[in-house]
């Protein structure tokens, strides 16, 4: 009987992890960024910021954490690309509906859109293929400048009264990370489709 106890609580266990309540916590800020930032006032603004930072700052300890105290699980595997891609997709789409992204820079939010959607597409199909593509350190970097880029961008309109250019500097390290996220794309690309041929 303890066998049978131990045998079912110790896997559910897996669930309530601190790295995946780090990972659940970046999915449940999503709405209340966007939320915030619809609200249209700079109060509202930087609280949004402050979420957003937040949820950033778990997006490394999750990961962490879950290596460090050997609490690795094919949950958080699934979902912590996933709190990822619903983050930085939702607030582009948002700032872009406000403006805070305006005219041809759209097209900098289009490539890292475009490009999450394909290679979640790929990185499907070729799980069902058992094959895995590591993480370059490139691809650490297109991670990192996106974060920053809509971090400036969330404090924009509202920063801009203080420090003046933060929507521009934002913009700049948005396009910085387009450039990063075709590059990886494409190394992700050429890496899968390996395996695509391989399967024909």
């Amino acid at each position: 009987m303890a066998e049978q106890v131990t045998k079912t609580v110790v896997p559910g266990s897996k669930v309530w992890t601190l790295p995946n309540l780090l990972t659940y916590g970046r999915i449940l800020a999503v709405p209340l960024v966007a939320g915030l930032l619809l609200w249209d006032r700079d109060q509202f603004r930087w609280l949004a910021l402050v979420i957003y930072v937040l949820a950033a700052i778990t997006d490394f300890f999750d990961g962490y954490l879950a290596r460090k105290w050997q609490q690795q699980s094919a949950l958080g595997r699934m979902l912590d690309p996933i709190a990822d891609k619903v983050l930085v997709s939702v607030v582009l789409l948002v700032l872009a509906a406000d403006e805070t992204i305006f005219g041809g820079h759209i097209w900098a939010a289009i490539v890292i859109l475009a490009r999450e959607v394909l290679v979640s597409g790929l990185r499907e199909f070729l799980g069902e293929l058992r094959v895995s593509v590591p993480v370059t350190k490139i691809a650490k970097w297109k991670t990192t400048a996106q974060l920053l880029a809509i971090g400036f961008l969330i404090a924009g309109p509202a920063a801009d009264k203080f420090i003046p250019h933060t929507t521009d500097i934002g913009i700049v390290l948005l396009w910085i990370a387009a450039a990063f996220t075709l590059y990886t794309g494409y190394d992700y690309f050429r890496a899968g489709m390996r395996h695509v041929v391989d399967e024909e």
